[in-house]
């Protein structure tokens, strides 16, 4: 039993930094230009994808992987340009819908510029089990798990130790404020389009050869990725990474302990349970309105 639940444990880890991740998109955007963007989960599959047929195409793994994630920085860059920069001002709704579109616009472009067929990459460093504790872990698993950690200490070190990453976080407090004392607010906020899409793009990477990828996995991962950013604290880094984490456990152990028919249902769940019952989050703050 105990074997059971260390198995269950690590497969949750494991999808949960991947979720942690689509959550730090979530995060990087919303803070930046208070938007939703329901698009992250695209960058994700654009990622795999690329990387995939670039590979198949007889391209090193490396290079395919950094053109993969340089293709999503740039499809970022182009869906705050074209789509969310024209839309500036409009109420929040239009602006989710916008992303909405653009995540149905892209996964059609999906089909056509690939297939929708299911794909796989070669693990980084073979596919032979290591047995921990009684269960198997796949060497891909510490990938995941050391890329997830690799991209938040980069980005900590960004935020807090650059002038520009200085800027997205004074952004973040207060946008007037920051354009006040002559921050450049909308290159601020492309530069947190290209950065989510790019992080998202490096997950869809490192996931790949555990859990394939096709030209449809966005939507849950974008769903499940929501539901880490609102448990953790919506706008929260390190709630976007403690939730992403908590809703891949939450999903591992329920699909073994309950049942694997409702494994996709746990994000819809969590997401409904701290609607009802802590619609901060665990680290975001209430609002408090001054009259």
């Amino acid at each position: 039993m105990t074997a059971e639940l260390l198995q269950f444990a690590f497969s949750g880890l494991t999808v949960g930094a991947v979720y942690a991740l689509v959550a730090l998109g979530f995060t990087l955007i919303y803070n930046a230009s208070g938007v939703i963007n329901f698009a992250q989960g695209e960058f994700v599959m654009i990622g795999g994808m690329t990387t995939v047929f670039l590979a198949a195409a007889g391209v090193p793994l490396p290079i395919a992987a950094i053109v993969a994630i340089g293709a999503a920085v740039l499809i970022g860059i182009l869906l705050w340009a074209l789509a969310i920069e024209p839309a500036r001002g409009a109420p929040p709704i239009a602006l989710i819908i916008i992303t909405i579109g653009a995540s149905i616009f892209l996964r059609g472009l999906a089909q056509i510029v690939f297939d929708k067929q299911f794909h796989a990459l070669p693990p980084i460093t073979g596919d032979a089990p290591i047995r921990i504790g009684g269960a198997t872990v796949l060497p891909q698993t510490f990938w995941v798990l050391g890329g997830g950690f690799a991209v938040v200490v980069l980005l900590t070190l960004f935020l807090e130790r650059t002038l520009l990453g200085k800027a997205v976080l004074a952004t973040a407090a207060n946008r007037l404020a920051a354009r006040l004392v002559g921050i450049n607010t909308a290159m601020v906020v492309c530069l947190s389009f290209a950065v989510s899409a790019g992080i998202g793009a490096f997950a869809g990477i490192l996931i790949t050869p555990i859990t394939l990828t096709s030209y449809d996995v966005g939507t849950l991962l974008a769903l499940k990725g929501f539901a880490a950013a609102m448990l953790g604290g919506i706008g929260n880094p390190v709630g976007a990474v403690a939730g992403g984490l908590l809703v891949g456990l939450i999903e591992a152990f329920g699909a073994g302990l309950i049942s694997s028919d409702y494994k996709d249902a746990f994000a819809f769940f969590v997401i409904l349970a701290v609607l009802f019952f802590m619609p901060a989050g665990l680290f975001g703050r209430r609002a408090v309105e001054r009259v």
